[in-house]
């Protein structure tokens, strides 16, 4: 398989509709998820679905009228693959950086650092 690529908002969108359902997932379940919230059109759909096909996130089959889609990269390794770039990106793969952004951000609660102490003594251990 090609190497992963980062998926436009939009796309990703999507893609958390597919992962969120049972395969096979059909355009109108998207619309009924997204379409409102989103004001997006069918042909929308269609065209963001078709693209996710063609970058190798999708398999589609056509029965009748109607086309159905499979993942083919399933949500763990593709939130893997954006959380290492964004940790190489934003915090040069420290998690150290990071964990002192959300600190100094007062995005982390006692609750979270406390998990996160527990969580690494674990790991140590």
């Amino acid at each position: 398989m090609e190497k992963i690529k980062k998926l436009p908002d939009a796309e990703f969108d999507i893609m958390k509709v597919v992962w969120d359902n049972e395969p096979p997932v059909t355009t109108a379940m998207v619309m009924e998820w997204l379409g409102k919230e989103k004001e997006w059109k069918i042909q929308t759909v269609v065209s963001l679905m078709l693209r996710l096909v063609e970058r190798g996130f999708l398999r589609s089959e056509k029965h009748g009228k109607e086309r159905t889609y499979y993942p083919l990269i399933g949500k763990e390794e593709y939130l893997k693959f954006e959380t290492g770039n964004f940790m190489k990106q934003y915090h040069n793969n420290s998690l150290f950086n990071l964990i002192n952004t959300l600190y100094d951000d007062k995005a982390l609660t006692d609750n979270d650092i406390d998990q996160l102490l527990k969580w690494a003594k674990e790991r140590r251990d």
